[in-house]
């Protein structure tokens, strides 16, 4: 099969969030299956676009309602990524720095989206699949279908997978000018409760649709921003897969961002708890911890959706409470108020607490692989990226009940549990994970055997790839 992947992301190209990570593995796994996959995405100005080399494989022009324009496809040249790349160039668009936070993304992305179906009419043949994910790249189910220009793309199969239900895209319905000449008949198809919702459009028009989990899809019937009806009408053709995780970037035995000079801080499931107090005796010096003690993080994006706005009184209520028994170390960014809140926390720190606000992805590594536990207690979690690497490299998740953190989990009092559960996204379920985590240090041995247990578990794409495989196979003869 050919599968075209369309993302506002893609690591290492660019990466906001999960998105990126599931773009960057999952082609690159179907490719080592024998099929030919694709990924098309916006060309930002990024740091993977100035180091690496491409080819210009197509020119065209065309229009965003009054605005025509010329875009660019070029093509990475050596395939370094396992799958073959292209990125989409439109001048005073998308050659900007960042992925989102511009006030013309809808332009922006509804251009890019034109470009990629415009060049894509221009092929010789056609692909098997169209594989659209988020709401950026949501509208392509609706525009290969019933947009004029593009007609003769219409009996390609669509899949839309949904990484995060709670971003829609929605916009005014005057923004449906910005979409090429389409059949006014099916107006109904872009607007949901009064607005252009791109989402709800490529719910309903693609062929296809899945979430990140099986828990996420069952939760989403009940709780997804208003599109509840929708995914109940829809039901049929929705599947939940289980995202995996690149297990090739994601190793412990062979982190390449777990370099240390004139010591090896690789380690393996044999090697697991003299590797892990290498690694958190580095993170440990650099950041004025304390070694001694259970370390306990956060790696994630500071909003409201990952329960970030409660770490700050979290963080103060363990202090009060449980004594200063743990350390606590915050890696993120987003909202400058949370990012405030948890910087003020660094003048309270006795050598327990310190924080990091941005990104760094050698500071995650080194997180992972040094740390103890890490703390999820996210209000919406799709599927999660975050409590697998945890896994992989032996450090004890501590996780909200919820999404896919609940089909990856298993609380240690349970039978063959590994993990750390708690139901709700409250001061006092947090806090009381927090206790049992630090409990648990205590008990070294247990620890230990729970580290052997989880660092087992296989949490790799290949399963998730056949579930993906087996979807576009039903889609294409109507199964």
């Amino acid at each position: 099969m050919e599968i075209i992947h369309v993302s506002a992301e893609c690591y290492p190209v660019a990466k906001a969030g999960g998105l990126g990570d599931v773009v960057g593995a999952l082609p690159k796994y179907q490719h080592d299956l024998g099929h030919v996959a694709k990924v098309v995405m916006p060309m930002y100005r990024t740091k993977f676009l100035a180091a690496n080399e491409f080819d210009v494989v197509h020119k065209g022009y065309t229009h965003l309602h009054n605005y025509w324009f010329n875009y660019t496809i070029i093509k990475e040249r050596t395939n370094k990524l396992g799958f073959d790349l292209y990125l989409v160039d439109i001048f005073g668009l998308l050659d900007r720095e960042k992925i989102y936070g511009y006030d013309d993304d809808v332009e922006r992305f509804t251009a890019f989206q034109i470009a990629v179906v415009d060049w894509m009419v221009s092929w010789a043949h056609q692909p098997d699949i169209i594989h659209v994910h988020d709401h950026h790249t949501a509208l392509i189910p609706f525009m290969v279908k019933y947009c004029f220009a593009y007609q003769k793309l219409q009996n390609i199969a669509t899949v839309l997978t949904i990484h995060n239900g709670q971003y829609q895209g929605q916009t005014g319905m005057d923004k449906t000018v910005l979409i090429p000449a389409w059949d006014p008949w099916k107006r109904g198809l872009l607007e949901w409760a009064g607005a252009l919702n791109p989402l709800a459009c490529g719910i309903r028009c693609a062929w296809k649709v899945t979430t990140v989990s099986p828990t996420y899809l069952e939760e989403m019937r009940y709780s997804s921003a208003g599109l509840e009806p929708l995914l109940e009408y829809e039901k049929g053709k929705c599947s939940g897969i289980l995202n995996g995780i690149d297990t090739v970037v994601w190793n412990p035995a062979t982190d390449r961002y777990l370099v240390e000079d004139h010591t090896d801080v690789h380690y393996d499931i044999t090697t697991a708890e003299e590797g892990k107090q290498k690694n958190k005796a580095r993170l440990c010096q650099k950041y004025n911890l304390d070694p001694k003690k259970p370390l306990i993080t956060f790696i994630g994006r500071l909003v409201g959706d990952k329960g970030a706005d409660l770490l700050p009184q979290v963080i103060e209520e363990s202090f009060y409470y449980i004594g200063r028994k743990m350390n606590f170390f915050i890696l993120g960014s987003g909202l400058p108020e949370i990012e405030g809140r948890l910087q003020g926390i660094r003048g309270l720190s006795r050598g327990d607490y310190n924080t990091y606000i941005g990104y760094d992805e050698a500071l995650s590594h080194l997180i992972y692989a040094g740390a103890d536990f890490i703390l999820m207690p996210s209000r919406v979690e799709p599927c999660g990226l975050n409590q697998m690497y945890a896994l992989r490299y032996g450090t004890v998740p501590v996780v909200r009940n919820t999404g896919g953190l609940h089909d990856t989990v298993i609380d240690y009092g349970d039978k063959d549990g590994y993990g750390i559960r708690f139901n709700h996204a409250t001061v006092g379920d947090m806090t009381h994970g927090i206790w049992r985590s630090v409990e648990l240090f205590q008990q070294q041995e247990m620890l230990r055997e729970i580290r052997q247990r989880m660092m087992q578990l296989d949490f790799s794409w290949e399963t998730s790839v056949r579930a993906y495989l087996d979807l576009y196979d039903r889609a294409r003869h109507g199964g």
